[in-house]
């Protein structure tokens, strides 16, 4: 949801009779207070703070041979710590493909490396994760075998973990869904996408589940 920023026009009256009455040092002091407001403001609203992107996220991602396992949608992929603490990656495709121009991604058979930059997460390795497709393009049914995902940052050493998901991501194939929840951090979260689950998705895809951060 947008945050307005418009003020009444009768504020705005009240708000200039007030700082004309202000000494200089202290205008001055508002006035570049307000300038770091503002790009704290900007950076939040369009995550264009790249700074603490210090850790490097390589996904390896195993399509089945399954007849039809391959497709054209656009995959996303979230990970997140035991705790809550995430990363959300919107296409990943777009963000990190590493197999070069003209490969075809998620097609029957591949394994798919994406490499890139993210923000750090609290805890390693990452014990849960969200797969989703967007059920786009011609022959959208996909069948992921596993999701495999190495993590390092400055002083965090090495870490890998491997989601088995084992499952289509489709209309049309039980178990008639366009995600994967594999829950590694609580064993009691069997991971087999139940309603529950679903709505957790559609949350954390917002981008507005606690912690989760867009890389």
């Amino acid at each position: 949801m947008a945050h307005s920023t418009r003020l009444s026009l009768h504020k705005v009256s009240v708000l200039s009779s007030m700082i004309e009455d202000l000494p200089t040092a202290t205008m001055l002091f508002l006035y570049y207070s307000f300038c770091s407001l503002g790009q704290m403001i900007e950076q939040l609203v369009d995550g264009s703070n790249k700074d603490e992107y210090n850790c490097v996220y390589t996904i390896y991602v195993r399509t089945g041979t399954i007849w039809k396992g391959g497709t054209d949608s656009i995959i996303s992929l979230a990970i997140a710590s035991a705790d809550g603490d995430g990363v959300l990656i919107e296409d990943l495709e777009s963000w990190g493909g590493l197999m070069g121009d003209g490969y075809d991604y998620f097609e029957r058979g591949n394994l798919d490396i994406f490499s890139g930059r993210g923000p750090c997460i609290s805890s390693w390795p990452p014990c849960w994760m969200n797969l989703t497709s967007d059920g786009s393009g011609p022959g959208h049914g996909w069948y992921c075998n596993y999701v495999e995902v190495t993590t390092t940052g400055p002083h965090l050493g090495c870490n890998q973990q491997l989601f088995t998901v084992e499952q289509w991501l489709a209309r049309d194939a039980s178990p008639y869904q366009l995600y994967a929840i594999r829950d590694l951090c609580s064993r009691s979260n069997s991971g087999d996408g139940d309603d529950e689950g679903g709505e957790e998705i559609a949350t954390i895809t917002k981008g507005e589940k606690k912690h989760v951060t867009v890389a």
